[in-house]
C-alpha cells in the first residue's frame, strides 16, 4: 500500500521529467486553463479520464461521481458544468461510464449500503424504466453491462436537459454532448452513437442510441 510520501516521491519524479521534456509547460499551464472537454465520469480509480484519452493537465475539464449521475438538484454538477460550458467554453462535454461498475452492480441487485443508497436510486431509475430491455440482456453480467450503457445515455439526456445547455444551445454556442463507456478489461472506450449537439436534435440522437445499443462492443 502505497504511502503519502511515497505519493510525493512519485510527484517530483513526475514533475522533473515533464519539465524535462517541456521546460515552460507548468508556466503555460498556470497562466490559463483552456480546455475543449468536460468529462463526467465515474469516481472508481480505475477510470483514469486524461490518461485513458491521452491528454495533458489542463486539456480536459473533469467531474467524478459514482456512478457518472447527472441530477438536477446536484448543484456540485451543475456548477461545474455551468463553470465548463460559460467560463471554459468548452466544445465537448462527454459523460462516460464503464463496465463492471460497482454502484451499477449495486443498484441492479438492489444492495444496501447506507448514505450511498440514495445515489444509487438515480441509476435504478434508470433499471426501472429500461428493465424489461435489462432482464432480456441474459445473466448478470450482460444486465449490468447493458444498464451500464442505459445509465450513461439517460444521464447525457439529463445534461442537455439542463437550462445551462439548453441556453447555450440557444445563444448559438459550439457544444455537443457525448455518451461513451469504457472497458476495464481491455482499456478501450466505446461510443454509445448519443451525440447531441442541438436542444431539437436530442429526441432522434436517443433513438439512435438505443437502437445501436448492444451493437458497440
Amino acid at each position: 500500500m502505497p504511502t503519502i510520501q511515497s505519493l510525493l516521491k512519485n510527484n517530483r519524479a513526475w514533475a522533473q521529467a515533464v519539465s524535462a521534456e517541456d521546460p515552460s509547460f507548468f508556466q503555460r499551464l498556470s497562466a490559463q486553463q483552456s480546455p475543449g472537454y468536460l468529462w463526467i465520469g465515474c469516481a472508481d480509480s480505475r477510470v483514469p479520464s486524461t490518461q485513458l484519452t491521452g491528454l495533458l493537465p489542463g486539456e480536459m475539464f473533469v467531474h467524478r461521481n459514482v456512478a457518472n449521475v447527472v441530477v438536477h438538484a446536484d448543484l456540485n454538477c451543475l456548477s461545474v458544468i455551468q463553470y465548463a460550458v460559460e467560463v471554459l467554453k468548452v466544445e465537448h462535454i462527454i459523460v462516460c461510464g464503464h463496465y463492471g461498475c460497482g454502484g451499477v452492480e449495486a443498484a441492479l441487485r438492489d444492495s444496501q449500503f447506507g448514505l450511498i443508497d440514495n445515489w444509487l436510486r438515480h441509476v435504478q431509475d434508470v433499471h426501472n424504466k429500461h428493465r424489461a430491455f435489462i432482464e432480456a440482456a441474459g445473466d448478470f453480467a450482460a444486465q449490468s453491462a447493458r444498464l451500464s450503457e442505459l445509465n450513461v445515455i439517460e444521464q447525457a439526456v439529463n445534461v442537455c436537459q439542463t437550462t445551462i445547455v439548453r441556453q447555450a444551445w440557444e445563444r448559438g454556442q459550439q457544444l455537443t454532448v457525448n455518451g461513451l463507456i469504457y472497458g476495464l478489461n481491455d482499456g478501450l472506450l466505446r461510443d454509445l452513437q448519443m451525440r447531441v449537439d442541438s436542444a431539437k436534435g436530442l429526441a432522434a440522437q436517443f433513438k439512435q442510441a438505443m437502437d445501436n445499443l448492444g451493437q458497440t462492443k
